[in-house]
């Protein structure tokens, strides 16, 4: 197991060790992407109840996974070499063991998505076609038409699930709060979209709760990822007493087409890995002066030399003429179609490109199985911090990850099984409306949260920044009110901005401007609870909130 840094006051983490299952209710996942349908699947014939906050397929990040996922599939490849390269991306703080057993069961886990209908590219042989990507040392990465990975996936595992009859799905629901007994989660606070607002809705019961909910990119304002990527299960875990691992660690994704679009388009890597470059706008191909990896360097360092040159003036573009030209249309059709919207012809023109926040290495932390340090929860996918990333995810090891976990938190959860038929559902009773003056009030608030975690908690980071940054999310939580989504979307930037002011270093992702090289202190996970930030986030706030706004007023 990697080395563990706890900051002052900090809380090791501890996997549950609660054997029994809740009395009442199904397994109930709350998240409905690659990790929530394929731990679902998983639990088969249990009954599961999968809540997804819109119709199965949409608001998913999954569905808009280009490049597709990691697994040494290939005659050339091994699993040790998976792992290898998975540890030496994430900066020294990967725990070895977990890279070895998510590279080892890599292969059977792409054999379950072949059983499940997911239309991988083959060559001639029949044989997959794998791409390479940024810090892999073989082509390893299985795809579906070149960029289609995730929306395929995503058809062919919701096919299976309406098919299954233990799986019973509650679409246009989100949940807000874990319901708490005993020390044990028991249930969830549901709330329902609807068409006129978001009508609140009381308890469901779970017998083990599964949280699938995604990341945090639309904690920022320029983000890839869709918006219920808003890290609100990180900050319902830790109300509930959860241990958070790694938070500061956020991958900002290189090459985000820079066109003004929220979420922004995303120019895949799998682009640069067939020999795509990146120039300014004087044509200057830079990655080559700072990277003997050039274009294929990790992508924490492809990021901040993107965001350098644009910093400068003097501007970031992908080129992709010579390397893929008249082949583009066919060879990604969703970047092509991305671009044509964007008026912009990839096969004879540049695509502008900036670093976007994309993916979070840090989440809730997790043991092998899947365990939280609650009884009763368990987590899988980008929520979860499981020791597989380290400070910078290697490039398709993200869906890799959703389907290991996946399958071993369903594995655990089905030892303890206690029934085959699905609980009556409890009533839910609704307790009130978000009226329209509400809803514009929280629109004005979460565009403050993004601004400021772009502004101080993005690429690059300082003290100084950071704890404006702190200040501010204290005070929108605080304004929040009985308002749980954005109280949870304050939360959830708190444990980021709060673990990116503790690492007093920069590694992987991680970029600190006052501290720009790492030390071996450091070299270490970070595990926070809600007491260990409260503290610790009250002692750095030392910006009044009213000052610090008034400051992000002035500059705007």
């Amino acid at each position: 197991m990697a080395q563990e840094f706890f900051p002052t006051g900090a809380t090791p983490f501890r996997p549950a060790r609660d054997e029994r299952l809740g009395a009442d209710g199904d397994v109930v996942i709350i998240g409905a992407g690659l990790a929530g349908l394929f731990t679902a699947l998983k639990l088969a014939p249990i009954p599961v109840t999968l809540v997804a906050a819109a119709p199965l397929g949409q608001g998913s990040s999954t569905g808009w996974a280009q490049g597709g996922i990691a697994a040494a599939v290939g005659s050339n490849d091994d699993p040790a070499l998976h792992a290898d390269d998975t540890v030496a991306a994430g900066a020294g703080i990967v725990d070895p063991n977990v890279a070895r057993f998510v590279a080892a069961e890599g292969p059977e886990r792409i054999a379950d998505l072949v059983a499940y209908g997911v239309p991988f590219d083959r060559d001639a042989g029949g044989a997959f076609a794998l791409s390479q990507e940024a810090a892999h040392s073989r082509r390893r990465v299985v795809h579906v038409s070149g960029d289609r990975t995730g929306a395929a996936i995503l058809d062919a595992l919701i096919a299976r699930v309406r098919a299954t009859p233990s799986i019973r799905v509650l679409e246009g629901y989100e949940a807000d709060e874990l319901i708490m007994a005993d020390g044990r989660v028991e249930g969830v606070r549901l709330v329902r979209t609807a068409a006129h607002g978001k009508e609140v809705y009381e308890y469901f019961p779970a017998c083990a709760l599964v949280l699938a909910t995604g990341g945090v990119g639309a904690l920022y304002a320029v983000t890839t990822n869709p918006t219920y990527a808003r890290g609100e299960a990180i900050a319902m875990a830790a109300r509930a007493g959860a241990v958070i691992g790694d938070p500061e660690f956020v991958q900002f994704h290189p090459t985000a087409i820079d066109v003004g679009l929220d979420p922004a388009p995303l120019a895949t890597e799998a682009l640069r890995g067939e020999g795509a470059t990146l120039v300014n706008a004087s044509g200057e191909r830079f990655m080559l002066n700072i990277d003997p990896r050039a274009e294929l360097a990790p992508r924490d360092v492809v990021a901040r030399a993107v965001f350098t040159e644009i910093a400068a003036g003097r501007g970031a573009f992908l080129d992709c003429r010579e390397a893929i030209g008249a082949r583009f249309a066919s060879a990604f059709p969703t970047v092509y179609a991305l671009c044509q919207k964007a008026g912009i012809d990839p096969s004879r023109e540049l695509i502008p490109v900036a670093p976007a926040a994309h993916y979070h290495m840090g989440g809730i932390a997790t043991d092998a199985r899947g365990r939280s340090s609650v009884p009763g929860l368990w987590a899988v996918g980008e929520v979860t911090a499981t020791g597989l990333h380290g400070a910078n995810r290697l490039a398709s090891n993200s869906l890799l990850e959703a389907l290991v976990f996946g399958a071993r938190a369903a594995a655990d959860v089905r030892q303890l099984e206690r029934g085959t038929r699905h609980s009556p559902r409890t009533d839910l009773q609704r307790v009130g409306d978000i009226t329209a003056d509400h809803a514009v009030a929280r629109g004005a608030a979460v565009a403050r949260l993004r601004r400021t975690m772009s502004e101080h908690v993005g690429v690059v980071r300082t003290a100084a920044g950071l704890k404006k940054a702190i200040a501010t999310l204290r005070d929108i939580e605080r304004q929040a009110g009985a308002d749980r989504v954005l109280a949870n979307m304050a939360l959830a930037a708190r444990f980021i901005a709060v673990g990116a002011l503790l690492r007093e270093e920069s590694r992987g992702a991680h970029a600190r401007s006052d501290f720009p090289a790492g030390e071996a202190s450091f070299a270490a996970r970070t595990f926070l609870t809600l007491d260990d930030i409260d503290d610790i986030g009250a002692r750095a706030s030392v910006i009044a909130p009213s000052s610090w706004e008034w400051q992000a007023g002035a500059a705007r």
